[in-house]
Parts: C-alpha cells; structure tokens; sequence
C-alpha cells in the first residue's frame, strides 16, 4: 500500500500545475492514504496562505477530482482507479508552531543572555 500511495502522490503532484482552476493555489501534496479495497484514497496537501485561501484551494482541488482520477487511471494502470478526497494537512502548520516554540524557548547557542 506504501507503494500505491506514494505512486499516487507523485502522480497528482505533476498533475496539480496543469489545473486552471484560479481557486487553487500554492499546494503542495503532503502525503496519501489509500483503503486497502483501493476504493477511496484521501489526499493531504498543504495550501500557502490564510484559511480563506485553503478553503478556496480545497474547493477547487474537490471540483477537479474527476480530472485527476482520469489522469490516475491512465498512468497508473490499477485494477480499480480510487475516488480522492482532499484534506487539508495540518501536521505542517503544527510543525512550525512546535519550531516556533522550541526557539522561544532554548537559550541562545553564543552563550550569551540577552
């Protein structure tokens, strides 16, 4: 299953800068989980900008999911071509938060306090 998600990922990816959809933005594919039926397969990506932007993003990355389950279907070959879904990837915003975090906390690596 590794190997179908990952063959998954790299697929939409090369497909995403073909969509004219304005709504989509800057996204990137973080990551994909396919059932084991091969049925549905959840996509993550990670959209620059603030939350109205992700949420235009998902809308348009919903609309175009025939598009990119056609293009599945042609370079993958599969048994059976799964139905995406797109959700917004929260593990990056959160590590960046815990970056954040963690440099507000440690003392600075000179040696010297402020």
């Amino acid at each position: 299953m590794r190997r179908v998600n990952e063959s998954v990922r790299q697929v939409l990816a090369e497909a995403l800068p073909d969509l004219k959809d304005p709504r989509i933005g800057l996204v990137t594919i973080t990551g994909v989980v396919t059932s084991a039926d091969l049925r549905v397969a959840t996509v993550y990506v990670s959209v620059l900008g603030n939350a109205r932007k992700r949420r235009a993003t998902l809308e348009g990355l919903a609309s175009a999911h025939g598009l990119l389950q056609a293009q599945l279907a042609r370079q993958l070959r599969m048994k059976r071509t799964p139905e995406l879904t797109f959700e917004y990837d929260l593990s990056v915003e959160r590590g960046v938060r815990m970056t954040q975090l963690i440099d507000e906390l440690a003392p600075d690596s000179d040696g010297t306090e402020d």
